[in-house]
């Protein structure tokens, strides 16, 4: 048999529900609005990882189209992915690698509409470089200069640094800005890591107007 309540355990009791009553309603919301953002991150991450398992699928249909050098077959699925899934990773490497095939095949119109959409949309600054790089190319190609200074200066990323300092002194040099071409080069045979290849192909563009890396390095060391 249950026992009686005495007057402390009752006085509790009803503060408790007047308790209750007054914010029991805010507390229930707001413990079910926890739990839906909690039971919204899970179903989020598992979107996620939908999303790049169907994207990556898409990208390998687009791989063997590149190595097949299909240019037509390439640009409808990097359509397909950045249409379905453009915020994956894949979607900004699908960009570049349709570019590839595209400006291969000389449908330059088409690469650079594909590179522009990873410049664009892209949500990893290394990419945007990357896009932006190969904009500045094109655009050089094309004796556009000012176009591709202005890719340059879009681009960004820090570990691309010397590769951008280098396109801007192609640039520079075909406008015939011998001197600023130079200060291009030297900033860019500077920042390469002394264990990549390329650099040599900086070193032999400053030998070629004049000022081979040794005289940049004693310039540095004289100040």
């Amino acid at each position: 048999m249950a026992q009686p309540l005495d007057l402390q355990e009752q006085e509790q009791l009803d503060a408790l529900k007047a308790f209750w009553k007054r914010y029991g309603n805010p507390i229930t919301w707001a413990l079910v609005a926890a739990l839906a953002v909690y039971a919204g991150l899970n179903g989020w991450k598992w979107y996620q990882r939908d999303q790049a398992t169907k994207a990556a699928a898409m990208f390998d249909q687009l791989d063997l189209a590149a190595q097949a050098g299909d240019a037509q077959r390439a640009g409808q699925i990097f359509g397909d992915i950045k249409e379905r899934y453009p915020r994956t990773v894949y979607a900004e490497q699908a960009g570049l690698l349709a570019a590839r095939v595209q400006f291969d095949r000389g449908q330059t119109d088409a690469a650079k509409a594909s590179l522009e959409w990873v410049a664009t949309n892209a949500g990893e600054d290394e990419y945007k470089t990357v896009a932006h790089l190969r904009l500045a190319g094109l655009a050089l190609q094309a004796k556009d200069y000012e176009g591709a200074l202005k890719q340059l200066d879009a681009a960004k990323a820090p570990t691309f640094a010397a590769l951008v300092a280098d396109r801007r002194g192609d640039v520079l040099l075909a406008q015939g800005k011998a001197a600023e071409a130079k200060a291009a080069y030297q900033s860019a045979w500077q920042a390469m890591d002394e264990k990549v290849e390329y650099r040599r192909l900086i070193e032999a563009k400053l030998t070629a107007l004049g000022a081979p890396p040794t005289s940049a390095k004693a310039s540095e060391t004289g100040k």
